[in-house]
């Protein structure tokens, strides 16, 4: 049989088949975007897992083309081709569903940071296998089988028919991307973008095998899809004797606030992703030091260490649900107004934590809700008595561009003279490469030496520099006119091997914008870490 004696698919239009190949791009974008968000909860969304994910759709896409160009041999492509997507439509629709029991496999509950590592990458590319390589696999079947209906019917040479399809699925991948990232993650959550894609999907299959005349499978195929909305899609769940407050899946990430204790006893915390042993933000039943080895106390040092004025200036890069406003407002004399900016990039984190952890900006405090921290500090006209640098993707990682000479110095230029960098390091240690390369590089910006203090309890560093001026930790002056909690808290402090001075780098070992190998350093620390505290000390760690 010659190409063109090929018999030519009943019913089947060539815009229906072009329609049902832009579904079927679609289609593709959301399961690789929204990929992510939906195992972030248990291996996060760092760029390891994302690789991860487009790796494996790559893998299915090229699975699928050979699988397309096998069957669009065959007497019935057009069937074939809504068969494909009417299948992968169901998968999609179930995978919101599925996803708990498969990812748990791969990281059991109560897992600790150092075992965290190695799952985050291998645990993250079997979870992905098992999740989404078959609904990519049939949507990438798609486009063989649309090249081959559509030549039938218009009796088009194979790189005219290719073409098309081409530009109908790349079309469709364009506003699967954009409506993913902009519409249907922030407005629909990841269950319900799922859910939708599916529809639409089962829609296309629907009318082709209609005009295919194959409809006595249509209520087969719909059948998986009916009554999905009445089941629960379950996230991880909370410990016993806590209660969840509240969820929100924004463009950025998986967020929920999590409740615990009663009465004086009682705290919340904001998780985000995977969470595991840590936490995004922290709220105490009163303003002020939470204690407890959360870092967030050490942001208050710079108070014991100089003469605090009428009014205090404070920018938080990294406002997350407000906890540093919280406790600097907490230990403040009463004398000296705050008087602060927050820089949050995910409105969703702002949300909750007006709705569960009292943060709120009265005039002229301000809160700078979808702005990246670099380009918030670029625009905001200063000068500050105090920068903290609190910025986290991941729970884990500093964004790169937040962690250079280039970013420091610009920080630095909008403190008022003797005014303090304040900057929350994850690492092991004062001695972590990390911590010492991010130490070295702000003593850099600042032409001065930098301190790193330990903080106690846990996996945290703050490290501190001043502009035009000395740190005096370690002298009289290191308390002049503290407050008194801020007293005690620094006499905790300062034992050998909890602290270091930290020179400005050599041009060779700087973070810049061109060069800053964070996620190199990174596993170096947790690597360390592992060797250095063992799994019960890394079990027992908050956030970083």
């Amino acid at each position: 049989m010659t190409v063109d004696e090929r018999p030519v698919p009943g019913g089947a239009s060539a815009p229906l088949v072009l329609l049902c190949c832009a579904l079927a791009g679609a289609g593709t974008m959301v399961v690789e975007l929204a990929a992510v968000r939906l195992v972030a909860p248990w291996f996060g969304a760092s760029h390891v897992v994302w690789s991860n994910v487009i790796g494996v759709v790559l893998l299915a896409l090229t699975m699928g083309y050979v699988l397309g160009g096998r069957l669009a041999c065959g007497a019935r492509p057009a069937r074939s081709m809504g068969v494909a997507i009417a299948v992968a439509a169901v998968w999609v629709a179930l995978l919101p569903f599925g996803a708990q029991s498969i990812c748990r496999l791969f990281m059991p509950e109560a897992t600790a940071l150092d075992q965290a590592l190695v799952l985050f990458t291998w645990g993250s590319f079997s979870a992905s296998l098992l999740l989404f390589l078959p609904a990519a696999v049939l949507l990438g079947a798609v486009s063989p089988l649309a090249t081959e209906v559509l030549a039938r019917l218009e009796h088009l040479r194979a790189g005219q028919a290719g073409g098309r399809v081409l530009a109908a699925a790349t079309l469709g991948s364009l506003l699967g991307v954009f409506g993913t990232s902009h519409l249907l993650l922030p407005m629909l959550g990841v269950r319900g973008t799922f859910l939708l894609a599916a529809v639409f999907l089962m829609g296309g299959a629907t009318l082709l095998l209609w005009c295919a005349r194959d409809s006595r499978l249509l209520l087969l195929l719909w059948l998986p899809l009916l009554g999905l909305g009445q089941l629960d899609a379950h996230g991880p769940a909370v410990s016993p004797g806590e209660r969840l407050l509240g969820t929100a899946e924004s463009g950025y990430q998986s967020i929920r606030v999590i409740e615990s204790g009663e009465a004086d006893t009682q705290s919340r915390r904001m998780v985000v992703n995977e969470a595991l042993d840590s936490f995004q933000s922290v709220w105490g039943p009163s303003p002020g030091l939470l204690g407890g080895g959360h870092y967030y106390d050490l942001f208050t040092l710079p108070l014991a260490w100089q003469e605090v004025p009428p009014s205090w200036n404070l920018l938080v890069l990294g406002l997350g649900a407000g906890t540093a406003v919280r406790v600097m407002g907490g230990v403040l004399p009463e004398d000296t107004d705050l008087v602060w900016t927050g820089v949050e990039i995910d409105p969703a984190v702002v949300r909750l934590g007006q709705e569960h952890m009292d943060l709120a900006a009265e005039p002229p405090s301000q809160i700078l809700t979808g702005w990246d921290s670099r380009a918030a500090l670029a625009v905001l006209p200063g000068p500050f008595e105090q920068i903290i640098l609190d910025s986290y993707a991941n729970n884990m990682e500093i964004p790169f561009h937040l962690a250079t000479v280039e970013f420091f110095s610009e920080a630095l230029a909008k403190l008022s003279p003797g005014g303090w960098l304040t900057l929350n390091a994850a690492g092991f240690g004062v001695q972590d490469s990390l911590i010492v390369s991010l130490a070295g590089t702000l003593a850099a910006a600042a032409d001065s030496r930098a301190l790193i203090l330990e903080v106690p309890f846990s996996r945290n560093a703050m490290v501190f520099v001043r502009r035009d001026g000395e740190i005096p930790f370690g002298t009289e002056a290191a308390q002049f006119e503290a407050p008194a909690p801020i007293q005690v808290l620094l006499q905790s402090l300062g034992a050998p091997g909890t602290f270091r001075w930290v020179e400005p780098a050599s041009a060779g070992d700087l973070l810049t914008d061109d060069r800053a190998p964070l996620e190199q350093l990174q596993r170096a620390s947790i690597a360390r870490g592992r060797g250095d505290w063992g799994k019960q000390g890394l079990a027992q760690e908050s956030r970083p």
